[in-house]
């Protein structure tokens, strides 16, 4: 298993050979028609290492990370957490900064709920 593999699961979270190939997700995807890569394709391509296509696929982008795929997945395998963690490589890659805990209470206004700086702390944590 390559790197990149073993990265996007611990992002992610999910097991990819959990999937039966129902093709669910992509059936409930509102963004389906948008995308290169399907949500069941996207499964099938981290179980296979290709990493460099999904990380160049316009479907990263295309996802609306609106999670119908994680509800709707019999097995649980939320292609939509794969996405979103091929998403999280790629801004890596690229050398995107991190919030750290010590920016968070500089960022805090009236304006801006708390969730979402807590959200964007533990999703670029990690």
């Amino acid at each position: 298993m390559s790197d990149k593999v073993a990265l996007i699961k611990e992002i992610s979270g999910v097991n990819p050979l959990k999937c039966m190939k129902c093709g669910k997700c992509s059936a409930t995807c509102p963004s389906f028609n948008e995308m290169d890569i399907k949500p069941h394709q996207f499964v099938s391509y981290v179980q296979n290492g290709d990493i460099e296509a999904l990380t160049a696929s316009k479907s990263l982008y295309k996802c609306l990370s609106c999670f119908a795929c994680v509800e709707r997945c019999p097995r649980g395998v939320k292609p939509g957490k794969l996405i979103d963690a091929a998403r999280q490589l790629v801004l890596r890659e690229r050398g995107g900064d991190y919030l750290t805990a010590d920016e968070i209470p500089a960022l805090l206004d009236d304006e801006t709920p708390q969730q979402l700086l807590m959200s964007a702390f533990r999703k670029y944590r990690r």
